[in-house]
């Protein structure tokens, strides 16, 4: 039996899928988004969490026996947004979702440094996240100073989940820093946006562990500690793979 997690931008849901790939129990949980001023989407990280765990407890409540037997877990989530957290692992500010446009200027100016295309190989839109956090350089220069990590939403799920700071490529290239060839963070990149590797999370491959589940969640649940939460993957590339559409 798997546990799949998927943190969307309206709900989280949780299912678990036995080993024909078949789903036998489901459960979802809402969030809200803040819109505090126009072109800004925000969510705060933390309804994340109780959304999951809320999630967690319908599962838990209508497939007790079948979430006991959990072997592993997925997670994937909503891409680019910039979840900032100090180094206690604190929240700083709202996460900037993937579609919220404050940062156009920012990204004009990165996506100017040709660097940017060659090494990520993409465009650097608004959405991505190293326009979000230039942003907040820009204008919140106080939370920029505290920022230790800076975590795709998923991969702060994962945090709480796991207490690991790590992702996985898929969510990553869509940051505009991976160096999409070497399959890791770009110095480079990362500079042109004053930040460095050790403000990044560990990377692997979405098919490998990521961290094993907290004791006390695995309590709470009825899980056995240390199951592998899996690198996963960002909504699309989850998509990608769901329906067959990878070569």
């Amino acid at each position: 039996m798997y546990l799949g997690i998927d943190l969307g931008t309206s709900s989280v849901k949780a299912l678990l899928i036995d080993a024909d790939q078949r789903v036998v129990g489901s459960a979802t949980a809402p969030l809200k988004v803040s819109r505090p001023h126009p072109g800004w989407s925000e969510q705060d990280p933390n309804d994340w969490i109780a959304a999951t765990a809320k999630a967690l407890e319908g599962l838990q409540a209508g497939r007790p026996k079948e979430l006991a037997a959990v072997e592993g877990i997925g997670l994937s989530g909503h891409m680019h947004g910039a979840t900032l957290v100090d180094n206690r692992d604190v929240v700083l500010r709202p996460c900037i979702l993937w579609n919220d446009t404050r940062s156009h200027k920012e990204a004009a100016a990165l996506d100017a440094n040709p660097a940017f295309r060659k090494i990520s190989g993409n465009i650097v839109f608004p959405g991505f996240t190293a326009p979000k956090l230039a942003w907040v350089k820009n204008n919140e220069p106080e939370i920029f100073a505290r920022v230790a990590k800076v975590l795709l939403p998923k991969d702060f799920l994962r945090l709480w989940l796991t207490g690991e700071h790590m992702s996985e490529m898929s969510d990553s290239a869509g940051t505009a820093w991976l160096d999409v060839a070497k399959r890791g963070w770009s110095d480079e990149l990362l500079a042109a946006t004053d930040l460095s590797e050790s403000q990044m999370p560990t990377l692997v491959e979405g098919t490998e562990a990521a961290g094993g589940l907290r004791a006390d969640l695995a309590s709470k649940w009825g899980l056995r500690a240390g199951i592998p939460v899996a690198g996963g993957a960002g909504d699309n590339a989850a998509s990608a793979c769901g329906m067959g559409t990878v070569r």
